[in-house]
Formats: C-alpha cells, structure tokens, sequence
C-alpha cells in the first residue's frame, strides 16, 4: 500500500456512513435524479470494504485503497482508479470497461470473470505537490502497474494497455487479450493456457517460463519476445490459405460430403478426417455436414450459424469462440470437445431419432463449456456428464432429462 510519511499522508479514513453517502449520491447522479453528485472517493482507505454489486461508473477512486475489498460483479466502467491499491481485492465478475488503471497494484486480485475491454494498466505515479516540500511521489510497496499472481482467468481484456505491466505468474487462462498491448510487459511463468492473444502486441515481452497450451496467436507481434522455455503445446497460429488432405483440397471433401448428404448416399462421399484445421474455409453458415467425421479438427471462432451436424463426430475438437446459434447437433459426438464461450443458442442438442423407438444422444461427456452461451438450446436426453459447465448461461434452455453431475 502507498507508504507515505504520516504527517504527509494523503488517505482519508472514511466510516461505512460517510461511504455509503457518497455511493447514494452517485446512484442519483447516474440516474439524472435531484443531489445526485459523482462519486469522489480519492486516497481514501476503502480497505476490506464490500462493494458487491455497486455501480461505481465514472466514478473519481484516484489512489483510494481497496487492498482485501470485495467488489464483486460491481461496475466500474470509464472509473478513474489510477495509482490505486487493489492487492488481493475480489473484482470477479466485475465491469471495468475503458477504466483508467495506469499505476495501479493489482497483486493477488481476483479478476476471474471480469470485463476490462479497453481498459488502461499501464505503469503510472501520482506526484503531488505539498507545501514548501516539492513534488513527491505517491508509492506503492509493490510496483506500480503490477498484477503479480493475479487472477484474471476468463476476463476480457480485449484492446487493453497493458504495456510495460508486470504480471509475474499471474493467471490469464481463457482470458480475451485480442489486439491488446503487451509491449514490453513481463509475463515470466505466467499462465496464458487457451488465451485469445489474437492481434496482441508482445514486442519486447517476457515470456519465459509462461504456459501458453492452446493459445490462440493469430497475427500477434512477437517480436523481441522472450519464450524461453514457454510450454507452446498445440497453439493455434495463422492457418494456411489453403488445406490439403491426402493432396484433396479440404473444400473439395466438404463438397463431396453436402453431396452425399443431398443425395441419401447415391453421390460423393462421407468427410473422414482428424486434427484437421477448417479456419481456411472462414465460415459454415448453414453447411449441410451430417455425420461429418472430423475429431480434435479446429474450428475456433468460426461461424457455424445453423449449420447441420446431426450424428458428426467432433470428439476432442476446438470449437472455442465458435458460433453454433441454431446448428443442429442432434446426436453429435462432442466427447471432450472444447466449446469455451461457444454461442449455442437456440442450438438443437437433443435426442437424433434413428428409427422407430430408437435414438442417438447428444454426447457432452468432459466437454469444456465455461462461458458458453446455452440460452434457449434444447438439449433434452443430453449427456453432460463431467462436463464443465463454469460460467456457462443456462437461462430457458431445456435440460428435460439430460444428464448432468449433481
């Protein structure tokens, strides 16, 4: 926390009732109501405060501590929170979009969850000017900027400034880091597994040591980054313009598939391939691909939009970021299959009836679904079992008689 001498000392302390006033009138503010005033909370010690829940947008926190707070699912969209003290704060879930955090200490917080779209955590000081005594610094014990062992697993940072941070072994897995800037930032031994770095500056990163498995480092400035010994396992880079199986085009199997598809059998033939990447063909907007036969293939962030995959077998597959809003999965095989913020609404995952009294079920068994949209997907009979359903929104779906861990 800052470590200012006493008799110079900028924190206010501040009761629950003096808080609470303050958090009164900024709901009047943001609603346009009578005595609204913005909320203006600078240097004061907020510690082990709960705020969950609160609306804190736009709100003035310039070098407030927060150090141990709960600010669960709270907004804090466009809030000033330069140089502010949030180690081992609690901000899951939290809404920070286009927040000023340049200076910030974020060492040991909590930003599972949390949207930090555009957000601004580069390093900054506060200088003040006191009287007959110059400029001095305001000074955390930790650096400023930092997110040393910070819990930022499935958070949103797309497009953030992250430039010159220290996040020593801090946890980003499945976070969204497309097109932010991590020039120069330190990353040593950090967890990146299944992170979105699509577009992301590393220029003059550190790496080392840093776990970075399914990663997805399309188009991403690398460098003068330092991977030394990084675990790269399975990342997902650029795909080639064009995929060849057996010296077929991957296009040309998919068009003799639809066509043994549209015939009943009579013409083409079923599409059998594995660890086959489909980002070449960019989308399968409702692409007729019955029974397709493609397990641990990669079809990360396409557009599937009612495609038909009745009875496909797509175990282990990569389907994360992917769009299957109204696919008909119907009796699909997706053992394993990572479906990471999938948009399945509406999807179909039922029962694929086969005969008179006799169906295929939808197989789930172990897939990863955190964060998956499942709004309005019918899934009855459907089988979930060790599935991880974290994060995942539920709300309208028909889970009739499916299977899932109690």
């Amino acid at each position: 926390m800052p470590a200012v001498a006493a008799k110079q000392s900028l924190i206010r302390h501040l009761d629950f009732s003096a808080v609470k006033a303050v958090l009164e009138a900024h709901a009047r503010y943001l609603g346009g109501r009578n005595g609204g005033r913005r909320a203006n909370l600078s240097y004061a010690d907020l510690s082990n405060m709960v705020f969950d829940g609160v609306d804190l947008t736009e709100a003035e926190l310039t070098g407030a501590w927060f150090h141990g707070a709960s600010l669960m699912g709270a907004t804090l969209k466009r809030a000033t929170l330069f140089g502010c003290d949030l180690r081992d704060a609690d901000l899951r879930n939290a809404d920070l979009t286009a927040a000023d955090l340049r200076g910030a200490c974020l060492r040991g917080a909590n930003l599972a969850g949390a949207n930090m779209a555009g957000c601004d955590l580069r390093e900054g000081r506060i200088a003040m000017q006191g009287a007959g005594s110059g400029w001095r610094i305001l000074k955390h014990e930790r650096k400023p900027g930092e997110l040393d062992y910070a819990v930022l697993e499935g958070a949103n940072l797309t497009g953030a400034q992250l430039s010159g941070a220290h996040a020593l072994s801090a946890d980003f897995t499945d976070a969204n880091l497309s097109g932010a800037c991590l020039a120069g930032a330190r990353l040593a031994n950090a967890v990146l597994d299944g992170a979105d770095l699509s577009g992301a500056d590393l220029f003059g990163s550190d790496l080392s040591g840093a776990s970075l498995r399914q990663a997805v480092l399309v188009g991403v400035n690398m460098g003068d980054a330092n991977f030394d010994k990084a675990d790269l396992t399975d990342v997902l880079t650029t795909p080639p313009p064009m995929i060849y199986v057996d010296d077929v085009p991957l296009q040309e199997l998919l068009r003799e598939h639809e066509r043994f598809c549209q015939s009943e059998g009579v013409e083409g033939a079923v599409m059998k391939v594995s660890r086959v990447d489909f980002r070449s063909l960019r989308q399968l907007r409702g692409r007729r691909m019955t029974g397709l036969v493609a397990p641990r293939s990669v079809f990360f962030g396409m557009n599937l939009t009612d495609a038909e995959l009745q009875g496909a077998d797509l175990t282990g597959a990569d389907l994360r970021s992917t769009i299957l809003k109204g696919a008909d999965l119907r009796g699909a095989k997706l053992c394993g299959a990572q479906l990471n913020k999938a948009d399945l609404r509406d999807a179909k995952l039922g029962p694929l009836m086969i005969a008179q009294g006799r169906f295929i079920r939808t197989d789930l068994t172990r897939a990863i679904l955190r964060g998956a949209d499942l709004r309005g997907a019918h899934a009855q009979k459907a089988r979930f079992l060790e599935a991880d359903l974290a994060g995942a929104k539920l709300q309208d779906a028909d889970l009739r008689d499916a299977e899932l861990e109690a």
